[in-house]
């Protein structure tokens, strides 16, 4: 803005000097100097090395509830139907539900010949015991991105479906029917809309769908996992839920201009051009002082980053290099203004790289942070050197942010290694992140086992043996070690005795006691005294193709297994839920503020 007010001013004393002696034109005032790097526009403060950039100008509305008023998530909700259960669902459906079911199943195809689910009816399907009525419920972030299909191009390539922006969902039973348990259910694709939980017309616009199996975490509300005091009639599906519109942020200006809205709008549509699938630009003014901005389809899922890169992406985009070198001098004169240079890196592009890199070896924490994120998002090799330096010798913050930034730089043997070595760290957060790391980088260092339809086991090299139970993505029970032992004397008992392990007459097995409900016939089975083994037993379902034994279990079944055997203390071993990290995240996770300036 005062760059603005500044050319102004230029123009006035010009076109004074050009119509001499006509009293009435105006010069503009001088403008007083600011006293310090922060200057106050309207009542807002914003630092110094943010001049010349789209946040030194706006404000944007609606995105976090630190920074605006008006910050409001979306909360969507409907009533959805679990399939696949095992008897425990219900038929007692509410006759308003129940009709409201059937004309959203008719209209998903259901009894339909045509769209291929002729053979089942809406009411049969209500009617069946394995089948259950439940409430779904989302949030809906700020800036979502609506799921998209790309017209066909004229080369004759068919249409493409680009996802929308995902969330996670809560399913929980319908409190009015007799459902008494949603183990093994999958959630039938299921609409979801703002407002309260209605039914037929009076509902609101549909934002987006959500289906998927159900996941039953037995370490959330229990206090006994190992006597089987599961809650069975709440799950989660984490990315289940997708956002089917767009939900488009908005930029005021401080100081609204027409002009300053093209020159803004100009800045973000060149950063962000408009991509295959993207319906509008990312920035489109409505007035002279409201941009409206839509989350390009390759920012989807990291549209907190999108929103930072638009608050500092530059105005003019000539001579990178000296706003680039500006940012560096300003960051060595002011190490907090840590954030908002590494973010002036990134808007700028690779184009900001040579300053950049002057940074990696800088004597200061904060600012050598920066660089190197900046770094590593730009992917530049070069940033690899010394992160794998701090990787190996540097801090706890230090080392968890090398783990996690060397997993975005391009794939590199020397990379692998110091992730490697960094498995047998102290730290479990070091060795989880050095996992992930290398996990994105897809290595060879992580065996994976595939349980179809299941989830995922991967086993890692470690000096610490930890379980680490993951459901982003998709499902994965991660064994840290090269082989988890079982220890004896065993004897363990879940769900009523339908399932127990105990020591074999065998020294090297156990036996496995599992009766699938009271009126079947009971397995026995005897594995190797480890976690691997147990763990194939446990979730393989018997086919033609393999008919090895399996007795078929879900993977929430499967962890609360394994997480009863820890409790007992049959497993020595770390053991780590993805709900435990979220908190260990909010610790320990390092930021750029987990560092003071030197005192000087």
């Amino acid at each position: 803005m005062r760059h603005a007010i500044r050319i102004n001013s230029v123009l006035a004393l010009t076109a004074a000097t050009l119509l001499t002696g006509c009293s009435q034109v105006e010069r503009a005032r001088p403008r007083p100097k600011a006293s310090s790097s922060i200057r106050e526009l309207d009542g807002l403060q914003t630092p110094s090395i943010l001049r010349g950039t789209v946040g030194a100008e706006t404000v944007l509305i609606g995105w976090d509830d630190s920074t605006s008023p008006t910050y409001k998530p979306t909360k969507i909700r409907g009533y959805g139907l679990v399939v696949g259960l095992d008897g425990t669902g219900a038929r007692d459906v509410p006759p308003d539900v129940r009709t409201h079911m059937i004309q959203i199943m008719g209209r998903q195809g259901v009894g339909s010949n045509r769209i291929g689910f002729g053979e089942v009816s809406p009411e049969d399907m209500l009617d069946s015991p394995d089948s259950a009525i439940v409430i779904v419920e989302g949030v809906v972030p700020p800036g979502a991105v609506g799921r998209r299909r790309t017209p066909p191009s004229a080369s004759g390539r068919m249409p493409e479906i680009i996802p929308g922006t995902t969330f996670d969902v809560h399913v929980y039973a319908d409190p009015r029917t007799g459902t008494t348990s949603l183990e093994g259910g999958r959630l039938y694709t299921t609409d979801l809309q703002p407002g309260p939980l209605l039914v037929g017309s009076r509902q609101a616009k549909r934002l987006g769908q959500a289906a998927g199996p159900l996941f039953l975490n037995p370490f959330i509300e229990n206090q006994d996992v190992a006597a089987g005091d599961i809650n069975t009639l709440n799950g989660r599906i984490l990315n289940g839920g997708q956002v089917l519109e767009d939900m488009p942020l908005k930029l005021r200006l401080i100081n609204p201009s027409h002009s300053r809205i093209r020159i803004i709008q100009n800045a973000i549509n060149r950063r962000f051009p408009l991509e295959r699938g993207q319906t509008a630009p990312t920035a489109r003014g409505v007035n002279d002082a409201v941009i409206e901005l839509t989350v390009p389809p390759s920012m989807r899922d990291d549209p907190d980053s999108f929103v930072h890169i638009v608050q500092h992406a530059t105005l003019r985009q000539i001579d990178s290099d000296r706003i680039a070198n500006t940012t560096r001098r300003a960051l060595q004169r002011d190490p907090s203004d840590a954030p908002h240079a590494y973010w002036r890196w990134v808007a700028l592009g690779p184009q900001s790289l040579p300053m950049v890199r002057k940074m990696y070896d800088y004597p200061e924490a904060l600012p050598r942070l920066a660089a190197l994120r900046a770094g590593a998002e730009l992917s530049d090799p070069i940033a690899a050197v010394s992160l794998r330096k701090m990787g190996r010798k540097g801090t706890l913050p230090e080392r968890l942010e090398a783990a996690t930034l060397l997993a975005k730089l391009p794939v590199d043997p020397r990379t692998e290694d110091v992730l490697r070595d960094m498995l047998n760290d102290e730290d479990i957060e070091v060795r989880l992140r050095s996992y992930e790391a290398l996990e994105q980088l897809r290595s060879s260092i992580v065996n994976r086992t595939n349980v179809p339809g299941k989830f995922e086991m991967h086993e890692v090299p470690s000096a610490f043996p930890a379980i680490y139970i993951t459901q982003v993505q998709h499902p994965r029970i991660v064994l840290f070690g090269d082989v988890v032992e079982i220890l004896s004397p065993l004897t363990l008992g879940l769900w009523d005795n339908s399932l127990m392990m105990k020591e074999s007459a065998d020294e090297d097995r156990i036996e496995v006691f599992y009766r699938h409900d009271p009126l079947s016939l009971a397995e026995i089975n005897r594995v190797k005294p480890n976690l691997h083994e147990l763990i194939m037993l446990l979730a393989h379902d018997p086919t033609i193709e393999d008919p090895s034994p399996g007795l078929n279990m879900t993977y929430s079944e499967v962890v609360g297994v394994l997480h009863a055997l820890w409790r007992r203390e049959y497993v020595i071993a770390d053991f780590k839920a993805q709900q435990d990290r979220v908190m260990a995240e909010l610790r320990r996770s390092a930021t750029m503020t987990d560092y003071s300036p030197r005192a000087e």
